[in-house]
C-alpha cells in the first residue's frame, strides 16, 4: 500500500484554524473558500455507478484514496473544513452517479463552529435518508470521527470538546439501517488517555502517513471494499 499517496493529493492546504470562538457563539453557514473550485472539479470527474466514493472534510481530501488503497475505483469527494451543511448541499453530486458505495466522516468541523450535537446527528440521519431515497441500491458506510490531541495547540476551536465526540460516535453507532453498516474507526486511533495518538498525526487533528496506514489495516480488515 502506498501511504504516502495521502499526501500527493491536488489539493488546497488546510486554512489556518480561526481564532477561538467566544462561548455560546455558534455558526452552520461557514463554507469553505475552496468549496467553488472543488465542486467544479468533481463536476469535470462525475461519479459512476461501479465507484467507492469517500465523502468528508480535510481528514477525506487530503488522502488520494484510489493511490492508496491501489483501486482506480475510489473517488474523493473531501473538502477541508467542510462541515455536515456543506456535505448536505453537495450531496446531489453523490447521489446522481449512483456509487457502489459511499464511506462518510464528517461532524468534527461543526463541533469547531459550536453547532449542537443534535444538529448534527440530524444533518447525519439526513445525509443517510437523501443516499438511501436518491440511490437506493448504494451501501452506506458511516465512520465514526476521530480523536484529536490537544497537545499540539494547532486547532484549538476542535480541542476540549470530547464529551460532543463522544456523544456524536455513540448516536454513529446506532446508524444501522438497511444498506447502511458501521466503521468505527474512533478506537483505532486512541492512546492512552483517549487522545489522537501522537504518532498518528502531525497536528492533533489530521492522520499523517501512519494515521492513514492504520486507515488501510481497518479496511483490510473489515473488507470494507469488496
Amino acid at each position: 500500500m502506498l501511504v504516502n499517496a495521502c499526501f500527493a493529493q491536488t489539493t488546497p492546504p488546510v486554512a489556518k484554524p480561526p481564532a477561538v470562538y467566544p462561548k455560546g457563539f455558534v455558526d452552520s453557514s461557514y463554507r469553505p473558500k475552496i468549496t467553488a473550485d472543488s465542486l467544479a472539479s468533481f463536476k469535470a470527474h462525475p461519479i459512476t455507478s461501479n465507484d467507492l466514493v469517500f465523502l468528508g472534510n480535510s481528514i477525506t481530501a487530503h488522502c488520494n484514496w484510489a493511490k492508496l488503497f491501489n483501486d482506480n475505483r475510489l473517488r474523493n469527494r473531501g473538502i477541508s473544513g467542510d462541515l455536515t451543511f456543506g456535505v448536505l448541499e453537495r450531496l446531489d453530486d453523490v447521489i446522481s452517479g449512483h456509487p457502489k458505495k459511499v464511506f462518510i466522516l464528517i461532524g468534527i468541523n461543526d463541533m469547531s463552529r459550536n453547532v449542537a450535537d443534535s444538529i448534527i446527528i440530524r444533518n447525519h440521519k439526513k445525509i443517510i435518508k437523501r443516499i438511501r431515497e436518491g440511490s437506493p441500491s448504494t451501501i452506506i458506510y458511516f465512520c465514526t470521527l476521530l480523536p484529536v490531541n490537544a497537545s499540539f495547540a494547532k486547532f484549538p476551536n476542535h480541542y476540549g470538546k470530547d464529551e460532543h465526540l463522544l456523544a456524536i460516535n455513540d448516536a454513529i453507532r446506532k446508524y444501522k439501517a438497511k444498506n447502511v453498516k458501521i466503521i468505527d474507526l474512533y478506537p483505532n486511533f486512541l492512546d492512552a488517555e483517549n487522545r489522537l495518538k501522537a504518532e498518528y498525526t502531525t497536528d492533533g487533528l489530521h492522520p499523517n502517513a501512519a494515521g492513514y496506514q492504520v486507515w488501510v489495516n481497518v479496511f483490510s480488515k473489515g473488507n470494507y471494499l469488496k
